[in-house]
Formats: C-alpha cells, sequence, structure tokens
C-alpha cells in the first residue's frame, strides 16, 4: 500500500466506522457499544495478518476492546497505536451515522458522530498500520481499540492488565489535537455530598432542618472555592483546575421542609494537584459550613465516586521523547509548521498508561464539534496523520531484518 493509498484507506475507514452505532450504553441506556465495531475491525486486521485478541472489559457488560498485534523480526521496539471506539450519544444529531463528506476527499469534511473523537484517528493509526506492516519492522506494532473511553475506561484497564507481561515500549494516543502534541491534561474527581434534615410541615419549618438549605450554602462555598483556584498559580500549561456543582437534588414537595439533599460535585485538577486531595477539600468546606451553622449534621455522607489523575509528557523518558520528536518531524513538511506543545482541558486515558509504566504521546487529526451536533473532521488532517504514521512507525521500530 503506497502512501497516497493508505491516506485514501484512511479515509474510507474512518467513514466506514462512523456508518457504525458504536454509542457507549454507560451514557445512554440500551446504546448499541462497541460489539459491532470490534467484530469488523478484528475481520480486517486477522485478514490483513495481525493476530488480534478480543479483551472482555469488567462488570456486568464485558463490553469488548481489541488487541492486534504485528509482530517484527526482532530486535526493535514495540510500538502502541490506541483509540477508543465508543462515542457519547446522538441526541440532536439529523444523520448521526450518515458519514457525509462535504467538499473533496483531500480537504473537505467528514460528518457524523464520533468523526472527529475519534473514529478518524482509530482509522489513520490502522491504515498506517497496515502500511508498515506490509513494509516490515524489526519490533512489533500493536493496535490497542478500546472500550469506554467515553465513560469508565473498562476497556483500556482491561487491556493494560491483558498486556501487563508484554508492556509497549510507547504508546500513541490518536485523540483529536489539531495534530498537535499533548503536554499535559487535566484529571477530575467526582464527588457527591448528601445532608440530612428533618423533615417538618412547611407552615411550621422551625420544627425541621432544611437539608436544601444547607446544601444552597455548600453550593455558595463551592463557588468561592472556584473564585480561588482560578486566581491559583497553577500550571504552566494546562492552566487551573475547578470547582464546580454539575448535579443537585431535593425535596418532594412544596409542603414539606426536606429532609435530605445531594449535589455532585467535579474537581478538575491540573498535574500540580492530586485527585486524592479533593475528597478532604470538601471536607473542609463542609467542616467550615458546621461551624457556621451547628444545625448541619456532623457526618453529611462524602464520597468520591470516580477520580482520574492530570497527566503530563515526560520528555526525559528516552522511548517517549524519540516517539514525539519521529511524529514532529514527519508533520512538519506536510502541515509546513511545527507541531506546537498543547494542553488539553479533558481527560484522556494517557495517564493510564504512563501509570503503568508506558511512555505516553498524545496526537490526532481534528475538526470540531466533539460531543455536539455537527461533529466533524478535517479530511486533510486524517491524511496526513496516516502518511505520517507510516514514517514513524518505521522509525520507531526498526526496520525489518
Amino acid at each position: 500500500m503506497s502512501r497516497s493509498s493508505t491516506a485514501d484507506a484512511a479515509v474510507d475507514l474512518a467513514a466506514e466506522l462512523v456508518r457504525i452505532d458504536s454509542v457507549n450504553p454507560g451514557l445512554v441506556d440500551g446504546a448499541a457499544g462497541e460489539t459491532e465495531i470490534v467484530e469488523r475491525l478484528a475481520d480486517r486486521l486477522t485478514r490483513g495478518g495481525f493476530a488480534v485478541e478480543i479483551v472482555q472489559g469488567a462488570g456486568r457488560d464485558g463490553r469488548p476492546s481489541l488487541i492486534a498485534t504485528h509482530a517484527g523480526t526482532g530486535g526493535g521496539r514495540r510500538l502502541l497505536l490506541n483509540g477508543h471506539l465508543d462515542t457519547v450519544g446522538v441526541e440532536g444529531m439529523a444523520e448521526p451515522f450518515g458519514a457525509r463528506i462535504v467538499g473533496d476527499r483531500h480537504t473537505g469534511r467528514l460528518y457524523g458522530r464520533g468523526a472527529c473523537d475519534m473514529k478518524a484517528g482509530v482509522a489513520a493509526m490502522i491504515a498506517a498500520a497496515e502500511t508498515a506492516a506490509g513494509q516490515g519492522t524489526a519490533g512489533d506494532i500493536v493496535l490497542a481499540l478500546v472500550a469506554d473511553e467515553e465513560h469508565a475506561s473498562c476497556g483500556t484497564e482491561a487491556v493494560l492488565d491483558r498486556l501487563s507481561n508484554r508492556l509497549p515500549d510507547a504508546c500513541l494516543i490518536g485523540e483529536p489535537t489539531w495534530l498537535d502534541l499533548v503536554s499535559a491534561h487535566r484529571g477530575y474527581a467526582v464527588i457527591e455530598v448528601t445532608f440530612e434534615g428533618v423533615a417538618a410541615h412547611s407552615a411550621q419549618p422551625e420544627l425541621g432542618v432544611n437539608a436544601v438549605t444547607h446544601l444552597g450554602r455548600l453550593l455558595a462555598a463551592v463557588e468561592a472555592r472556584n473564585t480561588e483556584i482560578a486566581a491559583s498559580a497553577g500550571h504552566p500549561l494546562a492552566g487551573v483546575g475547578s470547582l464546580t456543582a454539575t448535579v443537585v437534588a431535593g425535596g418532594t414537595s412544596p409542603f414539606l421542609i426536606p429532609d435530605s439533599a445531594s449535589v455532585v460535585l467535579e474537581r478538575r485538577t491540573v498535574p500540580a494537584e492530586r485527585t486524592s486531595d479533593s475528597l478532604a477539600e470538601i471536607e473542609g468546606l463542609l467542616h467550615q459550613l458546621q461551624l457556621e451553622d451547628e444545625s448541619i449534621r456532623a457526618t453529611p455522607s462524602v464520597s468520591v465516586s470516580l477520580s482520574r489523575e492530570a497527566w503530563q509528557f515526560d520528555p526525559e523518558d528516552p522511548a517517549g521523547a524519540a516517539l514525539a520528536q519521529s511524529l514532529t518531524n514527519a508533520l512538519q513538511p506536510r502541515l509546513q509548521r511545527t507541531p506546537e506543545p498543547v494542553a488539553m482541558p479533558y481527560w484522556m486515558e494517557s495517564a493510564l498508561w504512563q501509570a503503568a509504566g508506558v511512555p505516553t504521546v498524545v496526537c490526532g487529526p481534528a475538526g470540531g464539534g466533539l460531543h455536539a451536533a455537527q461533529e466533524w473532521v478535517e479530511l486533510a488532517q486524517v491524511r496526513h496523520y496516516a502518511d505520517s504514521l507510516v514514517e514513524v512507525i518505521g522509525e520507531f521500530c526498526g526496520p525489518a531484518s
């Protein structure tokens, strides 16, 4: 497969993948999930000479991810190309799986759910891996195409467990970055707080303890804390974190003092912060409220339901630095500019790979409308990325002996 045909194959596959409904059922009840798209890619890669493993995720759903390996001739480095196959929901989209191309296949746009986030990146990785495998490499080429990135990362956790005794030398994640290289991204903690009050008739509020009022005081304290965070020094590239209330509930009747109220808080962190500190941060706010109002119960329920650490690229790791430099060198003449170091406000699974000891680079084709009603990817970026990756894989893994 020539380089021009590699780019064409990436565009064709991107459209094919967008046509497959792979909405994450963790986000939308009854959604299709990743089974069909995994089966389609498993068949393609098996026919292309890759050794394919289907990895079932944890939990009752056990949704599938895919590992495909093309063994090298020996002596080279092992490179893993990673992308997620799930998407968010399609509410408000007229043709979520239409894979409509506006303009031509070289400079136009591909529309549809997952086009940008991140089926085009996955397609380019696969097309490049197929071409590089056909040319031959010394090191192994590994594709890890995972489920559930948009929710709880069960797919990557299962894949990391499967690869625990054969981890790659480096990982490249094809998330949309406009072909710049991510140097840092934020983490998050989801914290749930429940207040207990005392129910009473609303005509006699003095006989009750209003849990919603307590919740309101916490919301004010959260807003004040977020202002403090915004004014902090933060991280050189990732900026500052944030603290936000995202879900609130309380009360059942207009004539009843509510005896319970709850809030879900989201704490975004930057690489200088740890999500493990978020619980103590909220407990501190609650303690201050209790000092100000003794009617607040001594033990509001506080728990962290989900957390992920922030991440930053490690330029001191030889394999990671080599991968980043190779990618920069390959992209530069095609983009007619040098890819820049950028920070992302949202979390990516690079944090999981690096925590497992795998140096990780994040770079991929982009467009617009992530999680929105009009999602698209720029096809010129898909083509540049696919062609560049053929060079990157060959250089990183080494020529076949």
